[in-house]
This record gives C-alpha cells, structure tokens and sequence, in this order.
C-alpha cells in the first residue's frame, strides 16, 4: 500500500468483505477489523468522556455476518450485561457463509451493554459489545 501510495483498499464478492485501510504513522489508532485482518476488535469507544481506566472499550465485528449471543435457540447466551468475562471466553458467533465463528474475549472484562439483536445481520467493525476494564 505504500509503495503504491493507497490510503485504503476495498474487496466486495458476496458475503465476503475486506478492507485494509493504512494509518499515519503519527496516529495511535487501532486498525479497521475486517475478515481478512487478524487485528484486535477491541477499539476505545469515540469520543471518550471518561478517562479513568476503566472507561468503556467497543467489541466490534471482525466480519460480517449473522450475530448469535448463543450457541443454539434453546441454549442461554454466552454472556449478558453484567457479566464479567475472561480472556479467552466466548463472547458470541457470527456465521458467515453456513460457518459460525466464535468470537472470544482478548482481555478480562464486564459487558456494560449488548449492542445488537440476536440473529441481526452485522458488518465488518461494527459495535457487538460495550464492556468494562477492570481498574487495576
């Protein structure tokens, strides 16, 4: 992308998606999450408030696809509001072409709010969960 001079490149083919997108150096933000990147979904919510540790971080989508908060219709959700979650655990799945991809939690955390519906469809970045780091 730098040697071409492309700020941002864009893939569309059916329910397939990617979208890199190359930062300024002089920036700290977090990279655009798209199926193809491997970069962390976890992006500070904008603007922030709050600037105490503990301020609400965003758990966005690294694809696209359909959100499930559980494993099956008759099983309860992987987590809801509240909940304090641990690295590693599952937060949700989101299928994408008759593939469920279980997204898990990179860091411990407390869900503050579910951002979207069960069985809702969602793009690549897009907000799943408000949480809550822990103070240290």
């Amino acid at each position: 992308m730098k040697e071409n001079n492309l700020e941002i490149l864009e893939w569309n083919r059916e329910n397939f998606q990617v979208k890199l997108v190359r930062q300024k150096p002089s920036f700290s933000l977090a990279p655009v999450f798209s199926a193809a990147s491997t970069a962390s979904p976890y992006l500070p919510e904008q603007p922030s408030r709050d600037t105490s540790p503990s301020a609400a971080l965003m758990i966005r989508s690294p694809m696209m696809g359909i959100f499930y908060r559980a494993p099956s219709p008759s099983s309860p959700p992987y987590v809801k509001e509240e909940d304090v979650i641990k690295s590693g655990q599952v937060l949700c799945v989101i299928e994408a072409m008759k593939v469920f991809n279980e997204i898990k939690a990179e860091f411990d955390a407390k869900i503050v709010r579910v951002l979207v519906e069960n069985g809702r469809p969602v793009k690549a970045g897009q907000e799943l969960f408000a949480v809550e780091r822990p103070l240290s």
